[in-house]
């Protein structure tokens, strides 16, 4: 089995995966990636954008192909990395996320003053940050679970319907009544979808 690689949201911190990854550790090697300058990380100074952030994740993932599954901000790369390096990644899972395209279009509540106001001390960059992958959706190659919540304002149901249109092997399973962090709140039953998508 491959390795398992979870990558947070905008919190950033490895802590929001460690629920789940511990439910799923048996079906490989799990590596829980934490944000520099994000959740208690310290700053890296050449993490400067989320080019930078990308570069710096793809530096510390496993050799070979491994599982990956994101959340969120996570999403966007993920997607990225699926659409770029498809030999890195042998299944996806896409949770809560933009998956790199315009939400607000989209019917996504806006998020960002919000989240700057209660995170005064994440990087500025990312809340200016526009990354649009929506022309390279159709590289994605990986078997994609795209696994929603019906409650979430921030990435509502009709954005998981926008990607499943665009990634060819892509299927949407729905939370009933999550919030934008159901993964991390009810990790029982985010494993057990996850496990069943990966094996």
């Amino acid at each position: 089995m491959p390795p398992l690689v979870f990558l947070p949201g905008a919190a950033g911190s490895a802590s929001f995966w460690r629920p789940v990854a511990d439910r799923l550790g048996d079906l490989g090697p799990v590596q829980v990636l934490g944000y520099p300058g994000w959740g208690g990380f310290s700053a890296a100074p050449a993490v400067k954008s989320l080019d930078d952030l990308y570069r710096w994740v793809v530096e510390r993932l496993p050799p070979g192909s491994s599982h990956v599954i994101a959340q969120s901000m996570g999403g966007i790369l993920a997607a990225r990395l699926a659409a770029d390096r498809p030999e890195r990644v042998a299944r996806l899972v896409l949770v809560a996320t933009s998956g790199g395209v315009d939400v607000r279009r989209l019917g996504a509540a806006e998020w960002r003053e919000e989240y700057r106001a209660a995170l005064p001390e994440v990087p500025s960059w990312f809340i200016d940050d526009r990354t649009d992958l929506t022309d390279r959706l159709s590289e994605i190659r990986a078997p994609t679970l795209l696994l929603w919540s019906d409650q979430d304002p921030v990435s509502p149901p009709s954005v998981a319907r926008f990607l499943a249109e665009r990634i060819a092997n892509a299927r949407i399973v729905t939370v009933a009544g999550g919030t934008h962090a159901f993964a991390n709140e009810r990790p029982d039953e985010v494993a057990a979808i996850i496990r069943s998508h990966l094996t």
